[in-house]
């Protein structure tokens, strides 16, 4: 059984459904707009809207509090090891961010591909020593570009699901030959 599935066995209203789904890390939006549209026919501006909303609630409580979350958990060895994974994934996925600032994490945020979301985003902000609010408003930005960018891929439905796709092949394989390419 699917997720949005299972929560609506609950007896959820499908908008608080896509809101939830939206929140989670991986999904964020990109999984929620497609489900409001395709799967519970919900109209596209008000699942657009909700599913930002969503995708943005957990955006301030990572900027704030992943720092502090950081020095007070890595006293313990476990904890020491996840936030080491956490900050070398995150590194070595946020080249453009790097290369580009703030219009980085916007275009990285923007960028409908799974792990490149609000939350990840969020995380390369904090890593980055970004400011906590020009983070929060750059980061709406490229979670906006990035509902607009599924929601007009979700209205087109398998079109839009192919033309993804093959963008995503597309860019998978030039970036897997620019890495080739280098010395």
């Amino acid at each position: 059984m699917s997720l949005e599935q299972t929560l609506a066995d609950f007896g959820l209203p499908p908008s608080f459904i896509v809101f939830l789904i939206a929140t989670l890390p991986i999904i964020e939006l990109r999984g929620a707009i497609p489900i409001g549209i395709n799967y519970f026919n919900l109209e596209w501006f008000p699942t657009l809207a909700i599913a930002v909303a969503g995708n943005m609630l957990p955006v301030p409580v990572i900027l704030g509090l992943l720092r502090r979350a950081e020095i007070i958990l890595s006293q313990y060895p476990i904890f020491k090891r996840f936030f080491a994974w956490l900050f070398w994934r995150t590194r070595s996925r946020s080249t453009t961010i790097q290369k580009y600032g703030m219009l980085g994490l916007v275009i990285f945020i923007a960028i409908p591909l799974p792990v490149t979301g609000a939350w990840t985003g969020s995380v390369a902000a904090v890593l980055m020593g970004f400011p906590f609010r020009q983070a929060l408003l750059h980061i709406f930005y490229g979670v906006l570009a990035a509902g607009l960018i599924v929601t007009m891929l979700s209205l087109i439905g398998w079109l839009g699901a192919i033309v993804a796709g093959a963008s995503v092949l597309t860019l998978l394989l030039v970036t897997s030959s620019r890495s080739t390419l280098k010395p």
